[in-house]
């Protein structure tokens, strides 16, 4: 795993987030998840820890509330998207942008085996 846990970035013109050259080995398959999180931020996977780490979680009892809660916040406007593995660009939706409050600046930050995507003002609050 990269040493790389923070980065601040500038999305451009076309809502593209740029990954740091030193992380784009762990998104070298080129897919990736990007969801609501639980609070006004937004949640980047790869597409292995999507499916290895996120999909089994969200298949609990049919009948528990708390796993339904659970799929409506993570499926609710959630995006795959691929990754230009030339530059490490990934568009970000602006339905995402607009719940996380993220107008051009943003900051990501490592929680574990994903990453939290928050606007600048929100990180510095």
């Amino acid at each position: 795993m990269s040493s790389v846990d923070y980065f601040e970035r500038r999305l451009d013109g076309k809502r593209r987030l740029t990954v740091p050259s030193e992380l784009r080995k762990e998104f070298a398959s080129g897919e990736v998840v990007v969801t609501r999180g639980f609070g006004k931020y937004l949640h980047l996977y790869t597409k292995e820890v999507w499916q290895s780490q996120v999909e089994p979680r969200m298949m609990g009892d049919v009948l528990d509330e708390r796993v339904a809660d659970l799929n409506v916040r993570f499926r609710m406007g959630k995006q795959v998207a691929v990754m230009d593995q030339k530059q490490g660009r990934v568009t970000l939706e602006q339905h995402l942008l607009d719940y996380a409050g993220i107008e051009r600046d943003l900051v990501a930050v490592r929680v574990g085996t994903y990453w939290r995507l928050m606007s600048k003002e929100m990180a510095t609050d």
